[in-house]
């Protein structure tokens, strides 16, 4: 049960300043949020494998391989700034 005092103390955590009507508020929406959230503890779960994702995932990276490059002077024709062979930008600090 979230009680006014709870909410006190996550506002002021979160730096919110809450009327009395706004702490009342969130108190009776927190309490049904966990109400409901206990009633998942009533469903029977004895069959259903522990799961880390609904869905199936799989890696979808492709694999790594050698090919043809282009040209170091092609890549950089159109570099606003360049410095030798290389993308020249800001320094960022």
């Amino acid at each position: 049960m979230i009680t006014i005092r709870d909410v006190e103390h996550v506002a002021l955590l979160a730096r919110l300043e809450l009327n009395e009507e706004e702490k009342k508020t969130y108190a009776r929406q927190l309490n049904a949020i966990l109400e409901y959230a206990g009633m998942l503890n009533e469903l029977d779960t004895a069959d259903v494998p522990p799961t880390a994702h609904v869905l199936p995932l799989q890696n979808v990276f492709r694999e790594d391989r050698v090919g043809a490059h282009m040209p170091p002077e092609e890549v950089l024709a159109n570099a606003p700034e360049r410095e030798d062979r290389y993308f020249k930008v800001p320094k960022i600090m």
